[in-house]
């Protein structure tokens, strides 16, 4: 019987950035709300596994978690750093979502041994943190991103951004290329903005199954992205597995998956890709989130596949990892 310890930040009672709505970010109920969604998908998949034990981090705002697995809290005064690596010790394997936002990710994954962390490894966690590095990243691979519009002609919107910022907290479109840079020169001192060009088109995401063979695209889902009076740009979720696969953009997205695992090699398990589908250009990335997002929730069933298991293979052998017939749960 293997152990495996499922973190995920928002629920276990961690906290990040940009939980007010008033700076482009969500609710921290609705945050919250999100975190335990993506947690309980995981457990749910878990649990359909033979021989596997599942112990799920909580908090008093989140405490119930599917039945037959174990909850578990931090200690009194507990940091949540100690509290993961407290507990990857006492398990076979450790799978953690938790924002990039102040490199909380990458905190989290030195907090674990390697061949215990179901995810990315630490170079992809830090480059893909960076909004800026990452698109550098992706231009070298000749893969299409905002700068591609830089100077162009149709560009008549930009965005201002924390450059490892989650999601669309504190994102706020401009008008001009002008008042985004003072926007982002009145960013904290210690804080690196992106400035970069507003890609029109239609705002979707991207599942991937990442292993050291290949980048499988899961699933092409629509994002829920909205832009109020003020410029504030903020997400309200996500609609999964929206293109049917003889979709012709299925296709073109699928050889971008496979692009983009190539770019960064390092990329493991369940990572999810903003795009934008660009009316003339095809795809265009945003950014890439090195782990689940919450697209994972409903994807499992939505395929007719088990993705726990296949996140777990991506990591090494899948000996133990039959499904088993799924047991009830709260």
């Amino acid at each position: 019987m293997k152990r495996i310890f499922v973190y995920e930040h928002l629920s276990a009672g961690g906290e990040m950035a940009g939980e007010s709505s008033a700076d482009g970010g969500i609710e921290a109920d609705a945050l919250l709300a999100m975190g335990q969604q993506m947690r309980d998908a995981i457990v749910l998949d878990l649990l359909g596994l033979k021989n596997y034990d599942v112990t799920v981090a909580t908090c008093k705002r989140a405490s119930q978690v599917p039945r037959p697995a174990h909850a578990v809290v931090a200690r009194e005064g507990e940091s949540a750093f100690e509290f993961v690596a407290r507990q990857s010790q006492a398990h076979d394997m450790a799978w953690v979502v938790a924002p990039e936002t102040d490199g909380l990710l990458s905190r989290f994954g030195q907090c674990v041994a390697r061949d215990r962390w179901l995810g990315c490894d630490g170079p992809s966690i830090a480059l893909t943190t960076s909004k800026r590095r990452t698109l550098s990243r992706l231009a070298l691979a000749g893969i299409a991103t905002p700068r591609d519009f830089e100077g162009a002609t149709e560009t008549c919107c930009w965005v201002a951004k924390p450059d490892d910022g989650a999601g669309a907290t504190a994102t706020r479109l401009h008008r001009t290329l002008a008042s985004a840079v003072i926007a982002s020169r009145c960013a904290p001192a210690n804080a690196a903005w992106e400035v970069e060009p507003w890609v029109e088109g239609t705002a979707l995401s991207l599942s991937m199954l990442c292993s050291q063979a290949d980048a499988e695209l899961l699933s092409v889902n629509r994002q829920q992205v909205a832009i109020d009076a003020h410029g504030v740009v903020s997400f309200h979720g996500v609609e999964v597995n929206v293109m049917a696969r003889a979709d012709p953009r299925f296709a073109t997205m699928g050889a971008l998956a496979e692009r983009i695992g190539r770019a960064i090699p390092g990329l493991r398990g369940f990572v999810g890709v903003d795009v934008v589908w660009h009316a003339q250009r095809g795809p265009v990335v945003i950014e890439i989130n090195p782990r689940v997002t919450c697209a994972y929730a409903g994807l499992s069933a939505a395929l007719g596949r088990n993705l726990a298991r296949e996140v777990i293979a991506a990591h090494g052998p899948a000996d133990a990892c039959a499904e088993a017939p799924r047991v009830a749960h709260a």
